[in-house]
């Protein structure tokens, strides 16, 4: 998906673009605000710790501005190699932001890891929003009681309470965003949501579905790859992946008693690219045993797990 080159022809002399990192620790609902804030689904979301693993670029196109937010995995769920690994790539993300909208969760209260994230923000040259999620789930005395007490950190330009499940108050958070980006051209075209291959897209929705229908650890070590995606007979977009886990015991539970899992993984997936393509959908999707892949560096960097400093 190509970047554009500056559109000055097609844009006034006010029009602003540049990058949102959305921060914060797991389970705070990033993925969610992204998804609604965009209007579309793109980032994965489940209950479970480390859901997103990669930086995942969201593009916002509006008539004055051209936002690029950029979610990030969760703060404090690491474990293991790659959790260490998403944690450098999350708080390698702060480096390149025009502004840092660091996410708390409202009924979880500030923690010290919120206080330990907001710490590491104060020196990065971003604006940085203070975003209180699930607004939704407390009253409203304790919103104002979590802002004031937030107020010691003087770099916090905009305290804005949200329910990114519910659609509160993220028009005012896309305008101050949109005010406070710097003053460019556009950096994508303006038909674009995200720059990420299909590829990457359709693996997501396929790992979500395992993070969402499996309760065991088995969603930590699942990998997805998408090997093809070609256009079948009578206009029917062809996906075909592989689901690769660390254990043969994992490979049965994904696969599930006569093939019933894999079957609801499937379906459920292939509603999801459906949806995001407009096209009908088969999904051919296969379960593969790689031991330690979670340890494998070069594995780890194949699929964008690693930093540059790996």
């Amino acid at each position: 998906m190509n970047k554009k080159n500056n559109k000055a022809a097609e844009e006034n002399d006010n029009f602003r673009c540049g990058f949102v990192t959305i921060f914060g620790r797991a389970n705070t609902g990033k993925s969610t605000l992204l998804n609604s804030m965009l209007g579309n689904k793109l980032s994965i979301t489940s209950n479970k710790p480390q859901t997103t693993r990669n930086k995942i670029t969201g593009i916002l196109n509006r008539d004055d501005s051209q936002i690029i937010f950029i979610d990030t995995p969760g703060i404090g769920a690491a474990k293991g190699v790659m959790g260490n690994n998403l944690v450098r790539i999350a708080y390698g993300s702060l480096n390149s932001a025009d502004i840092i909208l660091v996410i708390i969760d409202a009924l979880a209260g500030i923690t010290r890891e919120d206080e330990k994230i907001l710490s590491r923000t104060t020196d990065t040259g971003a604006i940085v929003y203070l975003v209180i999620n699930k607004i939704d789930l407390i009253g409203k005395q304790n919103i104002l009681l979590m802002i004031e007490s937030m107020k010691k950190y003087k770099h916090i330009k905009e305290f804005i309470p949200v329910s990114a499940k519910k659609g509160t108050n993220l028009e005012r958070l896309i305008a101050c965003v949109s005010n406070d980006l710097p003053v460019a051209h556009r950096y994508f075209d303006d038909d674009l949501i995200t720059d990420r291959p299909e590829e990457f897209v359709f693996s997501e929705f396929i790992r979500e579905k395992i993070y969402r229908l499996l309760k065991q650890e088995v969603p930590y070590s699942t990998l997805v790859e998408v090997n093809e995606i070609k256009e079948g007979k009578n206009e029917v977009l062809v996906v075909s992946a592989n689901i690769f886990v660390e254990k043969e015991s994992q490979k049965g539970i994904i696969v599930g008693k006569n093939g019933e899992m894999i079957k609801k993984i499937g379906t459920s997936a292939r509603e999801d690219i459906e949806e995001f393509t407009g096209c009908k959908v088969f999904l051919d999707l296969h379960v593969r045993v790689k031991p330690r892949w979670t340890e494998d560096i070069d594995t780890l960097h194949k699929h964008g797990y690693t930093t540059e400093e790996n």
